[in-house]
C-alpha cells in the first residue's frame, strides 16, 4: 500500500509520501537507542511537564488537527474534535498522575529476612507500536502518553493511509520538550514490521489491528522472546433486557453502532434483545438509524461519513451480501449509494445464522446485527459464543442482572447503562481473539516496564 492521505470523500489523492530508505531506517533505529539509553535516567516531573506542555499545544491546535483527521480518514469533524479533546485527556491524566503511578511499591520485609524489600519500575526501553487508522491519534496516544511516561522511547508505525497525523504526533512530542528522537515516526509499509521488530536494540511491541496482523507479530516476538500487547478487535455484544429505558438504549445503540462511521473496534456490533421488548426495540432503532444523514464528514448536519478506504467498504459489502444469500433480512440500508466517495449506509439485519461469516467475524462499518432472545442466559450464551472479547454492554435496571453479567460475559470491558469507550483512567483490553495485555491507566504503563524486586538485607 502506499503512503499517501487520500481523501474517503472523493478517492483523490491528496499527498503521497516517501518510504524511508533502509539507511534512513537503520538511522532512526540507532538514534532510539542512543535516546532510550538517557532518556530513562530523566526525573518523572521533567515527562510530567513535557506531557502537559504537549497537552497545552494540542489543544491550541483542536481545529487544525482535526482537519487534517478527517481529510485523512473520513470521520465526522464533530467525532474528529472529541477524539482530539480525549488526547489532550490523556496527556493531563499521566502529567498529573505519573509520581503517584511509578512510586515504589513495598512489601513486607520481615517475612523475607530483609531490612527492606519493594519492587521498583523501570523503563525497558525501545517500543515499537503499529498502530491502525480508524483512532489516528487516539489509540497511537494511548500507546505514547503512558510509554513516554514510564521512560520509554517510541517508534510509532502508523497505517499508511493516516501519514500526516503519524508525522504531526512526532512533532507534537518534539517540540512539547521531549528530548530529541524519544518518539520517532517509521514511514515504512508492513511488510518491513518484522525487520524492526527482530532488531535487538527494539525492546517490546504494541499492536492494534487484525487478528492475522496480531498473529505475525505474537509469532515474531515469541520467536525474539519480547513482549508484546496486542488489541485485535471486536464484535462486541449490547444487550437490552425489559427493565432499561428503551428510548435512552436505544438512543446508545444508535450511537454505539455508528460512531466513528461504524469503525471502531469497541463498536456495538451484536444487538440482543429480552423478546419481550424486541418489536419496539426494532422499530425504535432502525427509525433511528434511518434518520441518520450521511454525507460530507465536514458538514455540521452529517452523522455519517464515508468508510475510511476503498477495500474497506468492498469488506462490509462482502459481509452484507453474505449474509443476504444465506436468508439474512434487511430492515434498513444494505447497498452502497451512488456517486464518488467510499460511503456505505447505516444497517440493520436480523436473521444472522452461523453459516454466515458476519456471525463470527468482526463489520468494521455502520451494520447491526439483532437477535431476539429470552432471558439474559440466552444472551450471555449468544454472546460468548463469539471469538472476539473486547467489550460489552448490557442495558438493565435489574441488579441482579448486573451481577450475572459482570460474572459471566467474556470481555475484557463490561459496561452497564452507558456506551462503551475507553478512559485514560482505567484499563482497556480483551480476552480470547481480542488479544491480550491492558493499555491506558496505571496497568498499560506498567504492560512495558521491568518490575524489579529490590532486597535489602539487616545491617551485619
Amino acid at each position: 500500500m502506499a503512503i499517501a492521505t487520500t481523501n474517503p470523500v472523493t478517492g483523490e489523492v491528496l499527498e503521497r509520501f516517501d518510504e524511508l530508505t533502509p539507511e534512513e531506517l537503520e538511522d532512526k533505529l540507532a538514534r532510539a537507542a542512543a535516546a532510550a539509553a538517557s532518556y530513562r535516567l530523566t526525573s518523572v516531573e521533567e515527562r510530567a511537564g513535557w506531557l502537559q506542555h504537549a497537552a497545552e499545544r494540542l489543544e491550541k491546535e483542536i481545529e487544525s488537527v482535526s482537519r487534517m483527521i478527517t481529510a485523512e480518514m473520513g470521520k465526522t469533524f464533530r467525532a474528529a474534535e472529541e477524539e482530539v479533546v480525549k488526547c489532550v485527556r490523556g496527556l493531563r491524566f499521566y502529567a498529573a498522575e505519573a509520581p503517584a503511578l511509578l512510586r515504589d511499591l513495598d512489601s513486607d520485609a520481615g517475612r523475607v529476612g530483609a531490612k527492606q524489600t519493594f519492587v521498583t519500575y523501570q523503563p525497558i526501553g525501545v517500543v515499537l507500536a503499529v498502530m491502525p487508522w480508524n483512532l489516528p491519534l487516539w489509540q497511537a496516544m494511548r500507546f505514547a502518553a503512558p510509554a513516554l511516561t514510564a521512560g520509554n522511547v517510541g517508534l510509532l508505525k502508523h497505517a499508511s493511509n493516516v501519514p500526516q497525523c503519524a508525522l504531526y504526533l512526532e512533532e507534537l512530542f518534539r517540540d512539547a520538550g521531549f528530548p530529541d528522537d524519544v518518539f520517532q515516526t517509521l514511514l515504512i509499509s508492513s511488510g518491513r514490521v518484522e525487520q524492526v521488530l527482530r532488531d535487538p536494540r527494539v525492546a517490546a511491541a504494541t499492536l492494534t489491528g487484525s487478528e492475522p496482523a496480531g498473529r505475525s507479530v505474537a509469532t515474531i516476538a515469541g520467536n525474539e522472546i519480547k513482549k508484546v500487547v496486542l488489541e485485535l478487535g471486536g464484535s462486541d455484544p449490547f444487550i437490552v433486557m425489559p427493565s432499561t429505558n428503551l428510548e435512552r438504549a436505544t438512543d446508545v445503540a444508535v450511537k454505539a453502532r455508528c460512531l466513528n462511521n461504524g469503525q471502531s473496534c469497541i463498536n456495538g456490533k451484536r444487538f440482543f434483545v429480552h423478546q419481550d421488548i424486541a418489536d419496539a426495540f426494532i422499530e425504535m432503532f432502525v427509525a433511528k438509524m434511518g434518520a441518520l444523514v450521511v454525507g460530507d464528514p465536514m458538514d455540521e448536519g452529517t452523522d455519517v461519513g464515508p468508510l475510511a478506504t476503498e477495500s474497506g467498504r468492498r469488506d462490509v459489502e462482502s459481509y452484507v451480501d453474505d449474509a443476504v444469500a444465506k436468508g439474512a433480512t434487511v430492515l434498513l440500508g444494505g447497498e452502497r449509494p451512488e456517486g464518488p466517495g467510499w460511503f456505505y449506509p447505516p444497517t440493520v439485519l436480523t436473521g444472522i445464522t452461523p453459516e454466515m461469516r458476519m456471525y463470527h467475524e468482526e463489520v468494521f462499518g455502520p451494520v447491526a446485527q439483532v437477535w431476539t432472545v429470552a432471558s439474559l442466559e440466552e444472551a450471555l450464551r449468544e454472546a460468548n459464543g463469539h471469538p472476539y472479547g473486547l467489550g460489552s454492554n448490557l442495558w438493565s435496571e435489574d441488579e441482579a442482572e448486573h451481577e450475572l453479567f459482570v460474572r459471566d460475559v467474556q470481555s475484557g470491558m463490561a459496561f452497564i447503562n452507558g456506551n462503551t469507550t475507553s478512559y485514560p483512567e482505567i484499563p482497556f483490553g480483551g480476552v480470547k481473539r481480542s488479544g491480550y495485555g491492558r493499555e491506558l491507566s496505571d496497568l498499560g504503563m506498567r504492560e512495558f516496564m521491568n518490575a524489579k524486586t529490590v532486597w535489602i538485607g539487616q545491617d551485619v
